[in-house]
């Protein structure tokens, strides 16, 4: 661990390099929101986008005066100048001067292949190019950063010329070099050695390194460089980007700072770090992370009884920080591998003090393991098991209705037409029972939309409730259409999320428990306040 170790300047091109994977969709408002969290979370530096490439980033640059950072500086993406131009009648630098962003990353090419195959120029027009870019933004007032792309290809396959490169921009003005694993397929040992040539070609500079991941070492390569140099660290939060993604923030991040004796963060800013990449993965509809270090919903979670047994002793045992240090927490998955602990833990946290020699306790443990057998899975569906388990052990009310029936209906009228589907529904509460239907995009939408459509008038809270993911997995153990299915629902109420989870031979009987279970949950923690 390094002694009195310089600080990493976080550069966060999330907004950009992350709009790139596929899937990953921001639009200007959703850019504005990421920015601001962004911002809240410390990163140094934000790349908001690339200037007049398409319309979603131009305005996020003509509304980024709504931004008002107060850690972080805005940056605007562009390339060097064409060929066939010179830099004050370059489109792609006017528009960058356009952006009201005080920095400016400019990437240049640094392997000789792609200038002379990609470019169609002479190796010497390029370090014109370059230069001319780079002086060109700084006496505009700029700070200029420069991307060196495909720079550890280069440097393997014609060092004298990638070198060439950096000094050049590095005499136009470029206050950072920033050096590009493009293709994202070197090895940490080859990362290493090249941010130690360009430190030892070009003293003083402030270097950079940007990951790619397609050999998974984005992380791994990130953390070479800077151990060999580099005081600039891009990367997006999550790891989204183009093709395999970017190296991750929220990886590096907390290793740069909790391992290795650099500060990145303060104390306060790097407990913000889950909250933040959980928030930008819903302004990109997608799920929460589940397997991601330090910031994944199963990143400290344990599932093994004799696991559980010693986190219960030493989280040290089975932890290699504490997840409260990234803003994260420490679940206990009960399943068929857990012990007496994991359920005393989790009946603790729902409110049942109970001694470990209850004899219930193993009852319950009986119970879930057989539950388990027939294809029943709570990790993803923690609100259908403390609902069960809250039932079993005479807690709170939480049955609230009964399913009288349902009915569901597809049509298909024409080719040319999606199918639709209606759902009939009868429900009792108190004695009072409900009939309706409703119209859904496929039939489980249906019977949703039909289910909370019927509770509605009895309990209004459900208004708020929305369907936000449904699985389906055919169980193995029988054959074709005589096997069981289970059926994983996540739903949401604007400020948490649960998971439950049902278990038929019939989807849609198995989507009504899960349904069921989504709804009861909602109501046992609304109406009785927890």
């Amino acid at each position: 661990m390094p002694g009195n170790a310089p600080v990493i300047e976080l550069y966060d091109t999330t907004l950009r390099d992350g709009t790139q994977a596929e899937g990953f969709v921001l639009t200007p408002e959703d850019k504005l929101k990421v920015a601001r969290q962004l911002d809240r979370l410390g990163v140094d530096y934000i790349e908001g986008g690339w200037p007049g490439s398409n319309p979603r980033d131009q305005e996020f640059f003509e509304r980024a005066g709504e931004l008002q950072l107060e850690n972080a500086v805005l940056v605007a993406f562009g390339s060097t100048h064409h060929a066939k131009r010179t830099p004050d009648n370059d489109p792609n630098l006017a528009a960058l001067l356009a952006a009201p962003a005080p920095v400016c990353a400019l990437v240049g090419k640094s392997w000789s292949k792609h200038v002379t195959a990609q470019l169609g120029i002479e190796l010497e027009r390029n370090l014109e190019i370059i230069a001319a870019s780079v002086a060109y933004m700084k006496e505009a007032g700029r700070r200029v950063f420069f991307d060196a792309e495909h720079f550890f290809d280069g440097l393997a396959r014609d060092e004298d010329y990638a070198l060439a490169v950096l000094k050049a921009a590095a005499e136009a003005g470029a206050e950072a070099l920033v050096l590009c694993d493009t293709n994202g397929g070197s090895l940490p040992s080859w990362i290493s050695q090249g941010v130690g040539k360009v430190a030892a070609a070009l003293p003083g500079i402030t270097l950079g390194i940007h990951c790619h991941n397609d050999g998974d070492l984005a992380t791994a390569n990130t953390l070479a460089a800077v151990e060999a140099g580099a005081r600039q660290v891009q990367g997006t939060t999550g790891g989204m980007g183009e093709r395999c993604g970017n190296a991750d923030l929220c990886a590096i991040a907390p290793t740069l700072q909790l391992k290795m004796g650099y500060t990145c963060l303060s104390e306060d800013q790097l407990r913000r770090l889950t909250d933040t990449a959980r928030f930008i993965r819903e302004q990109a509809n997608q799920p929460p992370t589940s397997f991601s270090p330090y910031v994944g919903t199963s990143a400290f979670s344990h599932k093994g009884g004799l696991h559980i047994s010693a986190v219960e002793k030493d989280p040290a045992l089975y932890e290699h920080v504490s997840p409260e240090l990234v803003g994260n927490n420490r679940r206990y998955l009960l399943s068929d591998l857990a012990g007496r602990a994991a359920l005393l833990k989790k009946l603790a946290d729902w409110g049942f003090d109970m001694a470990p020699d209850d004899h219930r306790i193993k009852q319950m443990l009986d119970e879930l393991k057989e539950r388990e057998n027939e294809g029943y899975a709570y990790e993803a569906a923690e609100a259908s098991l403390e609902l069960l388990v809250n039932r079993r052990l005479g807690g709170r009310p939480s049955h609230f209705f009964d399913l009288m029936g349902f009915r569901v209906a597809d049509y298909k009228e024409s080719e040319a037409k999606p199918p639709s589907s209606e759902a009939t529904v009868r429900v009792k509460v108190e004695g009072v029972e409900e009939h309706t239907a409703a119209m859904g995009d496929g039939p489980v939408n249906a019977l949703d939309r039909a289910i909370r459509k019927a509770l509605s008038r009895f309990y209004p809270a459900l208004s708020a409730m929305t369907l936000v993911d449904y699985k389906v997995r055919v169980l193995a153990g029988s054959a074709g259409t005589e096997a069981r299915v289970r059926v994983l629902v996540e739903s949401s109420d604007g400020e948490s999320r649960w998971g439950t989870v049902g278990v038929s031979f019939d989807v849609l009987e198995a989507s009504w428990q899960a349904l069921g279970d989504s709804i009861r949950y909602k109501l046992f923690k609304t109406l009785q306040g927890g």
